[in-house]
């Protein structure tokens, strides 16, 4: 029981807003576009989800700061928390705490702390929102939903160099992001999230959620988590510590 839901904790935090920033120069990089007719749509709705959440002021975000409430719902059983993220270049740190558990992950550019030991979680830059900013980026491959759910919903894949993948729903009139899903591999256990988008918030030229609701299917196990952000800052000046491991 305590195992799993240690499990669960540390997979909310990974789905926690956090934006990195692109290494070089991305103004002049293209977006790869293939030749099959299906990914070149795809990118098309890419490339207008981009512009929609900020365009070149999200692919140049240095840093983000966010903050705010975590409800969690583990079999049965709610746990209101708060979360905390930052994240700046290559580096980040989050925090997410509850009454029962809680979990922090730091980065400083060189090595990877948890405070949970034991589970290799994959980089919170590689899944969901975050992944955004990397449209364009060489190696991140753009292209059109499966069968079934490009049937049903407006959207597109982003695969990232190592392999995680995440399916993006998007609002037809907007451009914006309604939700997204996507799949991975977490210790022994394949974990299923899927994400709906409640509000957004425009914070310097960048649309970024600010309230979502999130589900995630462990085999047996559902759990579900509700996120909402008070605050945002974009491009703060970072503390010079804010990034140390703790020895």
């Amino acid at each position: 029981m305590k195992k799993i839901l240690i499990v669960t904790l540390a997979l909310f935090a990974l789905a926690l807003p956090a934006l990195s920033q692109i290494n070089g120069d991305t103004s002049k990089q293209a977006v790869s576009v293939k030749t099959g007719s299906a990914d070149v749509a795809a990118t098309d709705i890419a490339k207008a989800t981009l512009a929609a959440h900020g365009g070149e002021k999200l692919k140049k975000l240095q840093a983000l700061v966010t903050k705010g409430s975590a409800d969690l719902t583990f079999m049965g059983q709610a746990m209101p928390g708060a979360f905390s993220t930052a994240v700046s270049g290559e580096k980040y740190y989050f925090e997410l705490t509850s009454a029962v558990q809680s979990l922090k992950q730091i980065y400083d550019g060189r090595e990877t702390y948890s405070s949970i030991q034991g589970f290799a979680l994959p980089p919170v830059t590689s899944l969901g929102f975050p992944v955004l900013q990397r449209i364009g980026d060489p190696g991140y491959k753009i292209s059109e939903l499966g069968e079934l759910l490009k049937k049903k919903k407006r959207g597109f894949r982003i695969t990232t160099p190592e392999g995680y993948y995440t399916d993006f729903f998007v609002d037809e009139k907007t451009s914006q992001i309604k939700g997204y899903e996507s799949s991975y591999e977490v210790g022994d256990r394949v974990v299923t999230t899927s994400v709906e988008v409640d509000e957004m918030q425009t914070v310097e030229g960048l649309v970024v959620p600010k309230k979502y609701s999130q589900r995630f299917d462990l085999g047996q196990i559902t759990a579900y988590a509700n996120f909402k952000a008070k605050e945002i800052l974009v491009n703060p000046t970072m503390d010079a510590g804010a990034f140390t491991i703790p020895k």
